[in-house]
């Protein structure tokens, strides 16, 4: 880990700290799930070794970032990705789905569950295809491509009063 990721992190979680309490805005923290143990797409599917590390990387990144609510699907792997902060800030796992009715990615129903806490600061853990459409529906315009490999972004989502919101992405 190089040494400009802490240090973005940091002024990251600041920021997101921050703009609840300036703007009455939420930050929202979104990553996919870590690596997993197969290649399947199967609920069941735990993480492996490496995806448990990252996992607690991701805790101890976030765990001074003012999240007060962390979001997963209800698919082992996400759980499990998701499980290591909520344990350390002491918050329940809250399951949402996202995906619709046809097996399609949609956000439209956590966007619905975020917006009742306007000042809330958030993880959400999702899959590859799920993400880009969460990122997409707060507000980021730049599109957003995950390879099927890829497990180390962190994205950071400030929304702004008026306008695109702040958008950041890392790795970790």
């Amino acid at each position: 880990m190089t040494r400009a990721l802490p240090r973005a992190v940091a002024v990251a979680a600041f920021v997101a700290a921050l703009a609840p309490a300036a703007l009455a805005q939420r930050a929202v923290f979104v990553v996919r799930h870590a690596e997993k143990a197969s290649n399947a797409n199967e609920p069941g599917v735990p993480l492996s070794e490496a995806g448990r590390a990252r996992a607690q990387r991701l805790a101890a990144l976030l765990k001074d970032a003012g999240i007060t609510a962390v979001y997963s699907t209800d698919y082992v792997r996400t759980r499990a990705t998701a499980e290591p902060l909520a344990q350390a800030l002491h918050e329940p796992l809250r399951i949402y789905s996202a995906k619709n009715a046809q097996g399609r990615p949609e956000a439209t129903s956590l966007l619905e569950t975020l917006r009742q806490s306007p000042q809330a600061v958030v993880l959400v853990v999702g899959h590859g295809d799920t993400v880009p459409e969460l990122l997409s529906a707060l507000g980021v315009s730049q599109k957003i491509v995950l390879g099927d490999q890829e497990y180390d972004n962190l994205f950071i989502v400030v929304p702004k009063p008026a306008g695109e919101p702040v958008f950041l992405r890392l790795r970790y």
